[in-house]
């Protein structure tokens, strides 16, 4: 549906949820905080501009691989997308610019992850959502292992996740990341970490210390603030929880009713 507010700015949703926001004219408008998140991850990947290989594991209306290709020209990009048709509607109504870098395949995340070459990204975004759960096939200490094989040395993984208290999913998760990678870090409203409500946070793991600082100032600077834990913070929110493996795994807890439809 289109924005009134916006000339070529549309909402996508799926089930009545919103899914994503894409101004064609404006690719650094990014409405929702979740995709902000994200952006201020790719932004402390590396030197400002410098092209990176990011591959995104979910598509959507493709909001943060048209912010990466403004902001970083030059740069590949592959994205994963289960649903045919949101790719046909995409490619339909929301066009890619000339030139983007930006290369969709419609395939099974985990599938295709399986098949990429080792070392080939130096991000990877993962936003996948069945509904409005991730997908348990996308949890386990299996697939972080897969992840970790796809990123380069020093390659980041940056991963949209929803729950709320007593964030049993989200404490595992951290375990299962923590099983895998040296390094951890969360990002989310000071809201859903006291458990005040239900929502998102992004998990970020790497082998390389994380720029924790430099995304905590500009977090701390949106419209709706968020906070990046790390270190004994973050180890003390995940204490007591255990890795994750396949034949366990579970998807995200379902949002309560209201929790990501519009009004």
């Amino acid at each position: 549906m289109p924005d009134v507010d916006r000339d070529r700015a549309w909402l996508l949703t799926v089930d009545g949820a919103p899914q994503s926001y894409v101004d064609l004219d404006d690719p650094f408008h990014l409405e929702f905080e979740y995709a902000r998140r994200l952006a201020h991850v790719l932004d402390c990947a590396a030197e400002p501009g410098a092209a990176l290989d990011l591959l995104h594991l979910g598509g959507g209306a493709l909001t943060l691989p048209r912010y990466a290709a403004a902001t970083r020209p030059g740069s590949r990009q592959e994205v994963v997308e289960f649903d045919r048709g949101l790719v046909d509607l995409v490619a339909e109504h929301l066009p890619l610019p000339a030139g983007s870098g930006i290369t969709v395949h419609t395939a099974e995340a985990r599938a295709w992850l399986a098949q990429a070459p080792s070392g080939s990204a130096d991000v990877l975004v993962a936003d996948v959502f069945g509904g409005s759960r991730v997908p348990a096939q996308l949890t386990s200490v299996e697939y972080a292992r897969e992840a970790a094989r796809v990123l380069r040395p020093g390659g980041v993984y940056a991963a949209n996740l929803a729950d709320g208290a007593p964030f049993d999913f989200l404490r595992a998760q951290l375990a299962t990341f923590r099983a895998v990678f040296g390094e951890l870090a969360l990002i989310a409203e000071p809201g859903v970490l006291r458990g005040r409500r239900f929502g998102n946070a992004v998990l970020l793991a790497s082998d390389r210390e994380l720029p924790v600082a430099a995304l905590g100032r500009r977090c701390a600077a949106d419209a709706f603030p968020a906070r990046v834990e790390a270190g004994a913070e973050l180890a003390r929110f995940a204490r007591g929880a255990v890795p994750v493996a396949d034949a366990d795994a579970v998807p995200s807890p379902p949002p309560p009713s209201g929790a990501f439809t519009l009004g």
